[in-house]
């Protein structure tokens, strides 16, 4: 495994492995004995960065989430698991009735939710500290400064160490940084969208982001990277929920004239280096110039290993010049 420093503050930062493991679909669509051996051979082959959210899988059984943090907590437990193991957790996106979901019935990043809502998931996950927390969508309805203040009070506690966000525009994310520059307060430090090596349209409005969407890293959220040096990416839906082994998953976005050449240089890296596409995507994000880390979710062991796999693949400075000036 390889490992990347996130995080500024000397009492919080840590080293996290470059391969992050997505518990979403844990305690849910996948069963515990199932997670249970994901999460040990993640461990086993030197993993320690875990993503979460308060949310995970709300939509699976109509509740408002919570299956993913609980099968954590009961899996440290059962391993004896402690703080070698980094956990980030979401918090803005649950869906304060069953039934409903984030779109229309979110619970917000309210200082009262922020508080509530962490202290929640500390006890799911039973840790006294969480140890990377996300403002997970963005709230409109609540000040900037609330927000920014809110979380930073549960840092000053000790409760929370780092901070992230993600899915908001970008103007919003530098504004929150400005506001706790200003203000002497912890700020966000990684931030969390979807990446791959296939594109999306940005364009595309639905009824969350009626603007587009913002859960991708456009052109926008990777200058800011370049920029901001001390800012980490961790990349969701890397390998775009299986389209690159099965294209017909390809979500409507990714159609557009871009996407065949994008997929033939991968695949002409994948042949040149005897990978699998979703290896040679991985290691171009984890070996690339700018701080990105992928996290990837898996259902089976043999996902994980083509995971892990590539960290350990080395792509030239030819192959990775091909894969970045595609257009």
């Amino acid at each position: 495994m390889k490992y990347r420093t996130i995080g500024t503050d000397p009492k919080n930062r840590r080293e996290v492995s470059v391969l992050a493991l997505g518990a979403m679909l844990f305690g849910s669509r996948t069963d515990e004995e199932t997670s249970f051996a994901l999460l040990d051979r993640y461990v086993e082959a030197g993993g320690n960065f875990i993503d979460t959210s308060d949310n995970y899988a709300y939509w699976e059984d109509g509740g408002q989430g919570g299956q993913s943090e609980e099968l954590l907590g009961r899996w440290r437990r059962s391993r004896g698991i402690g703080a070698e193991v980094f956990i980030a957790t979401k918090l803005g996106a649950r869906p304060l009735a069953p039934g409903t979901g984030y779109a229309d019935n979110a619970e917000g990043l309210s200082a009262k939710v922020i508080r509530e809502s962490a202290e929640r998931s500390r006890e799911r996950l039973g840790v006294d500290k969480l140890d990377l927390l996300y403002a997970h969508i963005e709230d409109h309805d609540v000040p900037l400064r609330e927000t920014v203040e809110g979380f930073a009070g549960l840092v000053a506690e000790g409760t929370v160490g780092l901070l992230g966000v993600s899915n908001h525009a970008v103007w919003r994310v530098e504004r929150a940084r400005a506001i706790a520059a200003a203000a002497g307060l912890p700020g966000y430090e990684v931030l969390q969208y979807a990446h791959s090596h296939l594109r999306p349209r940005l364009d595309v409005p639905d009824d969350f982001w009626p603007d587009g969407s913002l859960g991708h890293a456009g052109a926008e959220i990777l200058s800011y990277l370049r920029e901001e040096p001390t800012l980490t990416l961790v990349a969701y839906s890397p390998l775009l929920k299986g389209a690159y082994t099965h294209p017909d998953r390809l979500p409507a976005d990714y159609d557009h004239p871009g996407t065949p050449a994008r997929l033939k240089v991968l695949e002409e890296v994948a042949r040149e280096t005897g990978a699998t596409v979703n290896q040679v995507v991985l290691a171009w994000q984890i070996g690339g110039a700018l701080p990105i880390l992928p996290l990837a979710g898996v259902s089976t062991l043999a996902q994980l290993e083509e995971n892990l796999a590539a960290v350990d693949l080395e792509l030239t400075e030819d192959q990775r010049a091909r894969l970045d000036g595609v257009h």
